[in-house]
């Protein structure tokens, strides 16, 4: 087997693997310590092949090789890890001046900090069940720390990415793998509607946070959203939830009527 192929299908392995651990951080579940050593394993020897070709090939000859789904993947955690350093140093990212930001993460805060502390308490416990198995005890410290760093890098990202209203767009977000920007053209109706069960039907974004959204929004035609892995979604309604709904909506409004009733540009004298 060639050594790109081999490398591509780990590539693989590890999407695979990084899909399953986040898909239980995101549920609230701790990932057992037999998947946490699997992704252990393939992380290294795909980060060391990488590395080999990086230096053989160079950026080409990895993006060759690495799926897109693999490098959307790296992005998040990179975004993720990002995050912690924004909330330690209490600045948000994407918020320009003149812009007003709308946060949305305290109706998840009690959860995520459960869930770390759970972890923590946790990796106590597997501390003092493996402590005469070092190899294992050191992959499985190893998936305890990246848990709880990502638990709060998931919080701390929705915590510094606000959703943003600007002149000309409101930009909606969740933690670090949403990021939506619709222009206010593009926005025909702003309603509050609380709301606690969503199905998941086409042409729809719901950005719940703790099962709950405020604000419905109504589109004028179709945004193209792309998924965590890249599939590319037309989007016409937008449910999202924020801690002041009610001044969401009413700024939203307000940037809403005064771009439709802007005076139009002067024409120009006749030739």
């Amino acid at each position: 087997m060639r050594p790109r192929t081999l490398l591509r299908g780990l590539a693989y392995a590890a999407l695979a693997a990084e899909l399953t651990v986040i898909c239980y951080l995101l549920s609230g579940r701790r990932p057992p310590p037999a998947i946490g050593a699997a992704v252990v394993a393939v992380l290294v020897v795909e980060l060391c092949g990488l590395a080999v070709l990086y230096r053989r090939g160079g950026r080409a000859a990895v993006r060759e090789v690495v799926p897109a789904g693999v490098r959307r993947i790296a992005g998040h955690e990179l975004r993720v890890f990002t995050s912690l350093g924004r909330w330690v140093a209490r600045r948000r990212h994407g918020v320009p001046a003149g812009a007003s930001a709308f946060p949305y993460a305290r109706g998840q805060a009690v959860m995520m900090y459960s869930f770390a502390f759970v972890c923590v308490v946790e990796s106590f416990g597997m501390w003092a069940l493996l402590r005469n198995w070092p190899t294992l005890h050191h992959v499985v410290l190893f998936l305890d720390v990246y848990t709880v760093l990502m638990v709060l890098g998931l919080h701390a990202a929705s915590v510094t990415r606000p959703h943003v209203v600007t002149a000309d767009a409101l930009r909606v977000r969740r933690a670090a793998h949403v990021d939506l920007r619709i222009p206010l053209e593009r926005i025909a109706s702003v309603r509050r509607e609380n709301k606690y069960t969503h199905t998941p039907r086409e042409g729809e974004l719901n950005l719940d946070i703790g099962a709950q959204t405020s604000i419905v929004l109504e589109l004028t035609g179709p945004v193209r959203h792309f998924t965590f892995l890249g599939r590319p979604q037309e989007i016409r309604l937008v449910r999202l939830h924020a801690e002041e709904p009610d001044r969401l909506a009413r700024t939203l409004t307000q940037r809403l009527t005064q771009a439709r009733t802007a005076p139009s540009p002067s024409p120009g004298r006749p030739a």
